[in-house]
C-alpha cells in the first residue's frame, strides 16, 4: 500500500475533524453536563425484547470456571473479576463491557447461571461503572451493553433482591441518559446508528414518557433513512454490517410489535430491503462473500437471520447502490465489487478490491477474496485490505485505494480509505441463455493513466464463465511502454479447492467430492503462486492464487475462461 502522506491535506482535515468531535464529546461528558446522567430510576423492566445472536451453554460454564473466550481470544481470570484484571486485547475488552455473552447464560437457564450472570453485572457497575471512562463507556460499546442488559434482564435479575434490581436499573438508566448525549457526537456509520437502536430498546422496554419514544423513534428513522441505501446495502459497503444491525433490527420490530407500538416505516422499510440484500451476498455454502470487511462467520449465524425473511425469493442480481453485481445460474454463483470507494467517514474496513470477484460452485467456493482476521494481529489487516488480496487485477503492485497507515495519521483516524475509484461505470446485460456486466475503474487513472475494464459473462447454464480484462489510457487509446504498465491479474483460490497444472499448462481446480473446473486463457499463461485466507475460521490458512503477469502496453486485452468439467472423483 502507498503512503498516506501523498494524501496529508485530506488526512489533516480528517483529524481536525476527528478532534473537534472528540473535544464536544468531551465536554457532553464532563461536569458541566454530567447532571444530565442524573434522573429518576425506572421500577421495572416491562420486556425483555429477543436475542437473535447464537448462544452455546457451554461457553456458560466456561465463564463460571474464569475462563471467557471472547472477540477470537481467551482469558483466565484466576478467580478474579474480569473487570480488575489487565487486558491489553483490545476486541475481548470491548466484547467483555458489551455483554453479549449473556445470552450464553441465559441458553444455559440455570440458578447458577443466573447468580453468575447477576454477580458479573454487579462487578461493572461497582468497578467500571462507578466512573465515566475507559473502554467501557465508549458510545458504541455503551450500545451494545445497553442492548444486551435489556435483553437478558430476566436471566440478570432472576432471583435477585430488591437492592439489586434497584440498582441494576439506577445504573441502566444512568448509561441510557449518557448514550442519549453522546450520540450526536458519534462518527457516522454501523456505531451511531446502532446507538439509536438501543435508545429505541430502552424507549419500549422501560416506562418512559411518551416523548422519550417519539424521540428515539425520530431518531433512528432519521439514521436508518441515512445508512441503509435504495438496495438495502450499508453505506459502509460491509456486508458483515448488514447481518449485525438485522441481528438488532429485527427484535426491535418486533418489540415494537409486542408493545403495541406503531411500527416506524423506516423500520419496515429497512428490514425489508436488506433481508434480500443479504442473500445477494450468500454464496451456495451459506457463507457470505469476503468484501470490504468480511471476515469468518459461521453459516447458522447467517440462516438464523434469514429465517425472518418472508419473501423467500431470488436474491438481486443487481445492486448499484451498493456497488455490487451478482450472476447465478445453475449451481454456480458470481459476485463481484463494482462500487466507489465508500464515503471516508466509514471507510475503516473498506477494500482496495474494485471489480475483484469470488465464484463459488455448488458447495465449494472456488475463486475467493482472501478476506480478514477479524480478530488476529492488527499488522494483517492492511495485507487483507490491499488490491492483491482480492480476485482482480493489480498494476504495478500498487493499490487501486490508498490507507492511512502508520503514525500520527493511524492513532487519530485509525486505518481509513483516504483515497480510491471515484468512478466505476458498470452495465448490465442479461440475455437468454446468460448474464453478463461490464465495469470499469478509474483508481489507477491519476497515478498510471489506465483504467482498468473487465467484464464476466456466465452462461450455459452455469458451466462457463467468461471474463474479459481490458487496460486503455482516459482517451481510449493503448497503455505506453513507460515502465508504469505491469499487470498481475489474481485468482485467489479456496484452500479447500485443489489447484493442478498440467504439461500443457492448463489449469485445474478440483473441489474434495464436487465439482472441477478448468481455468484456459488466451496470451499470457497463469503460474501457480503461494496466498493466504485470511478469514479462516481457525484463523489464516495457506492457499494457492492463480496469477497472470503482462504489461498493458504488450497485451492490452485479455480472455480468461473457467469451464465446469467434471465432478472430482473423474480426475
Amino acid at each position: 500500500m502507498n503512503s498516506a502522506t501523498s494524501d496529508s491535506p485530506r488526512l489533516w482535515g480528517l483529524i481536525v475533524r476527528e478532534l473537534w468531535r472528540k473535544a464536544r464529546r468531551r465536554l457532553r461528558a464532563g461536569p458541566i453536563y454530567r447532571w444530565r446522567f442524573a434522573g429518576r430510576t425506572p421500577e421495572r423492566v416491562l420486556i425483555a425484547p429477543p436475542d437473535l445472536r447464537l448462544a452455546d451453554s457451554q461457553i456458560a460454564l466456561e465463564i463460571y470456571s474464569g475462563r471467557f473466550p471472547l472477540a477470537g481470544h481467551i482469558v483466565e481470570t484466576g478467580g478474579e473479576s474480569p473487570f480488575r484484571i489487565e487486558v491489553s486485547n483490545r476486541p475481548w475488552l470491548g466484547a467483555l463491557h458489551g455483554f453479549r455473552w449473556l445470552r450464553h447464560m441465559r441458553a444455559s437457564g440455570t440458578d447458577l447461571a443466573s447468580a453468575n450472570a447477576r454477580a458479573l453485572v454487579g462487578d461493572w457497575i461497582s468497578g467500571p461503572g462507578a466512573r465515566i471512562g475507559g473502554i467501557g463507556w465508549e458510545p458504541e460499546i455503551t450500545a451494545i451493553r445497553i442492548i444486551s442488559w435489556l435483553q437478558h434482564s430476566t436471566i440478570v435479575l432472576q432471583g435477585s433482591e430488591f437492592g439489586f434490581y434497584r440498582t441494576f436499573l439506577k445504573s441502566l438508566s444512568a448509561q441510557i441518559r449518557y448514550l442519549r448525549t453522546m450520540a450526536p457526537e458519534m462518527p457516522d456509520g454501523e456505531g451511531r446508528l446502532r446507538a439509536r437502536i438501543a435508545l429505541a430498546y430502552a424507549a419500549l422496554s422501560l416506562p418512559m414518557a411518551p416523548a422519550s419514544l417519539r424521540s428515539a423513534t425520530r431518531n433512528l428513522s432519521v439514521e436508518l433513512h441515512h445508512q441503509i441505501l435504495a438496495d438495502g446495502g450499508h453505506i459502509s459497503r460491509n456486508p458483515n454490517a448488514l447481518l449485525e444491525l438485522l441481528a438488532d433490527l429485527l427484535p426491535l420490530r418486533q418489540t415494537y410489535a409486542n408493545q403495541a407500538e406503531t411500527l416506524p416505516p423506516a423500520l419496515i422499510g429497512a428490514v425489508e430491503r436488506m433481508l434480500p440484500m443479504l442473500r445477494f451476498f450468500r454464496h451456495q455454502d451459506g457463507n457470505l462473500a469476503r468484501f470490504n470487511g468480511v471476515g469468518p462467520i459461521s453459516a447458522d449465524r447467517i440462516i438464523g437471520i434469514l429465517q425472518h425473511d418472508e419473501t423467500q425469493g431470488a436474491p438481486l442480481s443487481h445492486a448499484p447502490h451498493s456497488g455490487y453485481e451478482r450472476l447465478q445460474q445453475g449451481y454456480t454463483t458470481v459476485i463481484a465489487d463494482t462500487g466507489v470507494a465508500p464515503p471516508v467517514d466509514v471507510s475503516g474496513e473498506a477494500h482496495a478490491g474494485c471489480l475483484s470477484f469470488e465464484m463459488s460452485s455448488g458447495r465449494h467456493q472456488f475463486i475467493i477474496n482472501c478476506g480478514v482476521d477479524t480478530f488476529g494481529a492488527a499488522d494483517f489487516r492492511p495485507l487483507a485490505r490491499a488490491t492483491a488480496a482480492h480476485s482482480t487485477a493489480v498494476l504495478n503492485d500498487t493499490s487501486s485505494a490508498r490507507l492511512a497507515l502508520g503514525g500520527w495519521a493511524h492513532d487519530m483516524i485509525g486505518t481509513r480509505l483516504v483515497s480510491g475509484p471515484k468512478k466505476v461505470p458498470c452495465t448490465r446485460e442479461d440475455g437468454e441463455g446468460f448474464q453478463c456486466f461490464t465495469a470499469k475503474h478509474d483508481g489507477y487513472v491519476g497515478r498510471f493513466d489506465l483504467w482498468h475494464e473487465r467484464q464476466l459473462t456466465l452462461r450455459e447454464s452455469g458451466l462457463i464463465l467468461d471474463g474479459r480484462d481490458r487496460f486503455f489510457r482516459p482517451n481510449g487509446e493503448p497503455a505506453r511502454d513507460n515502465g508504469k504498465d505491469a499487470v498481475a491479474i489474481r485468482f485467489h483460490v479456496h484452500p479447500d479447492i485443489g489447484l493442478y497444472k498440467d504439461e500443457y499448462g492448463q489449469m485445474t481446480l478440483a473441489a474434495p467430492g464436487g465439482d472441477v473446473w478448468v481455468f484456459t486463457c488466451g496470451g499470457p499463461q497463469p503460474e501457480i503462486e503461494s496466498s493466504i485466507y485470511f478469514a479462516g475460521i481457525a484463523g489464516p490458512a495457506r492457499t494457492t492464487q492463480m496469477a497472470i503477469a503482462f504489461k498493458a502496453s504488450e497485451v492490452p486485452e485479455i480472455h480468461w475462461r473457467l469451464t465446469k468439467m467434471a465432478t472430482a472423483s473423474a480426475v
